[in-house]
């Protein structure tokens, strides 16, 4: 048997437990069973004013938290809204970078991909979607005496925790939407948060209306993202 810890170049690692071990039925049935729960999550733009307690959202970001980080920096925040007031500026200060983008900023092109999904200015389910939360990454830390200390693979990192904490907010019953106002620096701002931190992703969650529609479309089939090599 193992030993249950061991000194690697002078720091101490512990023996990882295997929760479960399963047969090979077993894994293919529940690869196909989570597949299926997890391509029913959509994007939903329709909320209700429905509660969510804010122990749900707790037990939510700390799935998020478990997503691995370069060197194992874990270089996010999560800030969760829902105080009433608070949404509606975030609401304003949304739109507002939204009309700028749809006027201007965006391509043709752009605004033409966006209309199967029916996007426009309006963000009201920022302001109805009983929490927002808005994931920052840390570009770098910064130790007790204000000096800075690198992060590594921030995006990549935060990417990882964002997907996950999706997952969790679907395992919950829950729908979410990202949203991303470019540019989010107002986000900092209205949030007060510290110098080190930008804007990744605004998102509402919550449950949806009682009449919630999403675009009638498809997602790519495994041929269309995947290569094996044998």
């Amino acid at each position: 048997m193992a030993a249950e810890e061991k000194i690697i170049q002078g720091y101490r690692h512990i023996a990882y437990k295997q929760q479960e071990k399963f047969t090979g039925g077993e894994m293919l049935e529940r690869s196909s069973n989570f597949y299926s729960w997890l391509e029913a999550r959509r994007s939903v733009r329709h909320f209700s004013e429905k509660a969510v307690s804010e122990e749900v959202i707790q037990k939510i970001i700390l799935s998020a938290g478990t997503a691995p980080s370069g060197a194992d920096k874990q270089p996010w925040s999560f800030c969760a809204v829902s105080n009433p007031e608070l949404k509606i500026k975030i609401r304003n200060a949304a739109e507002e970078e939204e009309q700028e983008n749809y006027k201007g900023r965006m391509s043709e092109r752009w605004l033409k991909d966006l209309e199967v999904l029916g996007t426009n200015t309006n963000k009201e389910f920022l302001e109805i979607a009983p929490w927002l939360i808005v994931a920052f990454k840390k570009v770098y830390e910064l130790d007790e005496k204000q000096v800075k200390r690198k992060n590594y693979y921030v995006n990549e990192s935060v990417g990882i925790a964002c997907g996950m904490l999706i997952s969790a907010i679907h395992n919950a019953g829950l729908v979410t939407l990202t949203h991303t106002p470019s540019p989010m620096n107002f986000l900092a701002g209205l949030l007060q948060r510290p110098k080190n931190e930008r804007a990744y992703l605004l998102l509402p969650v919550g449950h949806p209306s009682s009449e919630a529609y999403v675009p009638d479309i498809r997602r790519k089939k495994l041929q269309e993202i995947s290569d094996f090599y044998m």
